[in-house]
């Protein structure tokens, strides 16, 4: 799949089978998320891959609307180091992540991080060091059910010279 075949039909899919993701496609998207833009080229990202059912339950679990990483084969723990642009730079590269898992015939979505009330939690279960950010969390695998919403028409947001 081209790229922009994979940025026009990514959706965020929250329903899994429960086939296994082959470890070469999963490094492959990961490669594709630190190869993402980052200001002046700090690259604060890590990102920890979360294959065990009973550790994906543990995080799903502590999520609020991420419950469906429990169903998923794979998540995606996107973290950063606390820099002044951790969250651009970790959004940059989770958003490669997504468009990486689709141009692999794979479904996922994008739970929020940052912001969260257990944003300080997760980082700890998945045993990273301090000062590190949560950015994401991303359930990856194969769609059992890919969602079709309606998306604003180009016409709608474009705007040519000012506003």
């Amino acid at each position: 799949m081209d790229a922009i075949e994979a940025l026009k039909t990514r959706r965020s899919v929250r329903a899994y089978k429960p086939d296994p993701v082959p470890a070469d496609v999963i490094r492959d998207i990961v490669d594709c998320g630190r190869l993402a833009a980052t200001a002046i080229n700090i690259q604060p990202w890590e990102f920890v891959v979360v294959t065990d059912a009973a550790a994906r339950q543990r995080i799903a679990a502590t999520s609020d609307y991420g419950k469906f990483i429990a169903d998923a084969p794979v998540c995606i723990v996107v973290l950063s180091k606390d820099t002044k642009y951790y969250l651009e730079d970790g959004s940059a590269a989770t958003q490669n992540i997504l468009v990486a898992a689709r141009a692999h015939g794979l479904g996922s979505c994008w739970v929020a991080g940052d912001k969260k009330t257990y944003a300080a939690k997760i980082p700890k279960l998945v045993g990273a060091p301090k000062g590190y950010r949560l950015i994401a969390l991303i359930a990856i695998g194969y769609a059992a059910a890919v969602p079709k919403p309606e998306k604003r028409g180009l016409a709608e947001v474009l705007h040519w010279e000012t506003f």
